[in-house]
């Protein structure tokens, strides 16, 4: 299942797509699936970020041909930082290079949306509180990220974040193919498989630390490949089992 938010003349609401269609839903997809009897045109409508978190939670170094190729240790813990909500973008909307920042880069994530609140959760029982997956692009100001030494800058300007197109409820997270492709060309590709840290592992990891709330986001890490990004780029995200999150860049 498929679900996404959108805006179709004016209204906004989140919806199952269905082919060429959008059924329509009643609140929050967390709330339970019940339906207006809406449908609108999958053709008229302007998909949004899937969600709306109240954090996003990244991390890094999450791929062991990832730090193969940087020549750095597996971590021996989760390396998590944070991501402001401010920084979403959705599908088709446009990445900013700010002016602070010689070299952005983009980063291809699998990631994961929390459907409902959860505290101490045992790895066990991670996946129970999984709404589905969804593209992300971790971009980031490489050279801010190195000067400043910590990444709350380098990783939480405006449009840093983009996420969808939208959120798959049916995707088993242990084997699924990760690639960036920019102006068409494959930049990154890898598989799950290569994560120092599975998705369970992650999710209760993270929870140890704070409460997890319908609607967080958690991305996963980036495999190797990663690389900048000029004005005028167009970036892919493509997920097997997913889809493809595209974005461009000014």
């Amino acid at each position: 299942m498929r679900l996404v938010r959108a805006r179709y003349r004016g209204e906004e609401a989140y919806g199952i797509l269905e082919g060429e269609e959008i059924r329509v839903l009643q609140g929050l997809p967390y709330e339970g699936l019940a339906f207006t009897g809406q449908l609108w045109p999958r053709s008229a409508v302007r998909l949004l970020a899937p969600c709306q978190p109240s954090k996003i939670i990244a991390l890094g170094l999450n791929y062991r041909d990832h730090a193969r190729e940087l020549h750095m240790p597996l971590p021996e813990e989760p390396l998590i930082f944070l991501k402001p909500p401010s920084s979403i973008i959705g599908p088709e909307e446009t990445i900013v290079r700010p002016p602070q920042s010689k070299r952005v880069d983009y980063e291809a994530e699998l990631a994961v949306v929390i459907g409902k609140k959860g505290k101490n959760i045992a790895a066990e029982e991670a996946l129970d509180y999984v709404l589905g997956y969804t593209c992300f692009n971790d971009v980031t100001a490489r050279d801010l990220q190195q000067k400043d030494g910590q990444w709350t800058r380098a990783k939480g300007f405006d449009t840093f974040a983009p996420v969808g197109p939208w959120i798959e409820t049916d995707l088993d997270p242990n084997n699924v193919r990760v690639e960036a492709y920019l102006n068409g060309k494959c930049r990154q590709s890898s598989s799950t498989q290569e994560l120092v840290f599975s998705v369970p592992q992650i999710i209760s990891f993270v929870s140890q630390i704070m409460t997890l709330m319908p609607g967080d986001v958690i991305a996963t890490g980036t495999p190797p490949g990663i690389g900048p990004l000029a004005s005028g780029d167009v970036i892919e995200i493509k997920i097997q089992g997913i889809g493809v999150l595209k974005n461009t860049v000014i």
